[in-house]
């Protein structure tokens, strides 16, 4: 597994959304600029395409699902080198979100846009204090070559209320000490997967306009190529290898196909590689594949799935939708989702049948006061699919049958000052470990299966 893929399967705070309210989650974008500061945002349909491209989460692989597999017994837990259980509840720390690379954690929270831990004992090792608030729900992103890359708020001139004019700074900090090495400004509070990434030689962000794609130098920040695009255009964003793409479509109500272009990471240039029937929203990356997904149907049963490769070549799959979902995420051929009733399935996205459906084994929370349970995580070292929910449970389920091999139960405390994303729990892998995290509560463990 790459670092970019480890980087993308831990960062992301998933949330899912209803599918029949795909095009504007308002509710999620409300929760992104909760804050005092006076925001300015991106059209309503571009915020829609940033947003609905965090609803399911990175896409690891494709094939296997066969009788050997099946019947390969589950491996028994191994613990990195030097690490023991550990957990820490500091407010202020890690409301906002974690990371995981290699032995380091790194965190945010409503005190520090970035803090560091050893992932193995839990330590703290250094902190960036925030520039004013601090509760978006971002954390940071990436880590490569020693720099880390998050954001922080963009302190602007104070008003005449005591409120501030603020915005959002894209930021890279030094993994070793913490010390911020660049700052660049970005024109929203967008600070999804959408707006910065890593490609080749540079980091690909939103900036300086909505419009606009910039290539930065990684260890200063300075500018080495922008992209931009057409008035009433918006465009999704992927990395494949380290190449990036724009999926483009008209910004406007009626459906319209979606163009999808190719940037030399080098230069900027755009080649046009496909057009794909229909708006589309991408749902991830595997290798030199994107895949994008629709509803179909008029009451929303159905998704729609296109395949497609760095080359344009595109396959077609559809599956059936099971209850409302509480959270996603895909790993291999498979697409494993746990409703709000707390039934959790997984579907072939090569056949598009359902190869399991079972609980997931955690208690759900109540759908009209939390935005779902964590992402489910896989290890495919040991073949374990992992949710958490908000009260702490924990469970793992055999991810070729769905079978529970593993429960436990965590204490999460309660939400923390100055924490709007408390029903937002994270489970990140370790290794073997998980570490779960709620709110300011953070523990780290060793689930025991097979042993």
């Amino acid at each position: 597994m790459t670092t970019e893929q480890v980087e993308e399967k831990v960062r992301e705070t998933l949330h899912a959304v209803a599918l029949d309210r795909v095009r504007a989650p308002g509710d999620l974008v409300e929760q992104v600029v909760r804050r005092r500061s006076r925001r300015r945002f991106s059209q309503a349909a571009g915020t829609a395409v940033a947003v609905a491209a965090i609803t399911v989460g990175a896409v690891f692989g494709f094939g296997g699902g066969g009788t050997a597999e099946q019947d390969r017994p589950v491996r028994p837990a191994a613990s990195p080198e030097g690490w023991k259980p550990w957990q820490s509840a500091v407010p202020g720390v890690s409301e906002r979100g974690c990371l995981v690379d290699g032995s380091a954690l790194y965190c945010s929270g409503s005190k520090y846009d970035a803090a560091k831990f050893d992932a193995n004992t839990g330590e703290r090792l250094w902190t960036v204090k925030v520039n004013r608030e601090g509760d978006g729900p971002d954390h940071a992103f990436a880590v490569r070559d020693g720099v880390v890359y998050a954001y922080r708020n963009h302190t602007a001139e104070n008003l005449a209320n005591g409120d501030y004019m603020g915005g959002t700074d894209l930021m890279a900090v030094d993994a070793d000490t913490g010390k911020v090495l660049w700052t660049t400004e970005m024109p929203q509070d967008d600070r999804t997967s959408q707006a910065a990434m890593l490609i080749d030689g540079a980091v690909l962000a939103n900036t300086p306009s909505l419009r606009t794609m910039s290539a930065l130098d990684p260890l200063t920040g300075k500018e080495k190529w922008r992209h931009t695009w057409d008035k009433g255009i918006v465009c999704q964003r992927a990395v494949l290898g380290g190449v990036p793409y724009l999926l483009c479509t008209r910004d406007s109500e009626e459906p319209d196909d979606t163009d999808v272009f190719r940037l030399d990471p080098a230069t900027g240039s755009a080649k046009k590689v496909t057009t794909v029937s229909g708006r589309q929203q991408l749902l991830g990356t595997s290798g030199d594949r994107m895949v994008l997904g629709g509803v179909k149907g008029a009451v929303g049963k159905d998704m729609q799935l296109t395949i497609l490769s760095s080359s344009g070549e595109q396959t077609a799959r559809s599956y059936r939708i099971e209850g409302k979902p509480a959270n996603s995420d895909v790993v291999g051929d498979r697409l494993i989702s746990v409703n709000w009733n707390g039934k959790a399935s997984a579907y072939s996205l090569t056949t598009g049948k359902t190869l399991w459906t079972g609980p997931a084994g955690v208690k759900m929370p109540d759908q009209d006061t939390a935005s779902g349970i964590a992402s489910p995580v896989v290890s495919t070292a040991r073949e374990v699919v992992y949710f958490f929910s908000p009260n702490g449970d924990l469970s793992g389920l055999d991810v070729r049958t769905g079978e529970q091999v593993w429960h436990g139960h965590v204490d999460t405390g309660g939400s923390g000052p100055g924490s709007s994303f408390t029903d937002s729990p994270q489970i990140l892998l370790y290794e073997d470990v998980l570490v779960a995290r709620n709110g300011s509560k953070i523990v780290s463990l060793l689930p025991r299966i097979g042993d």
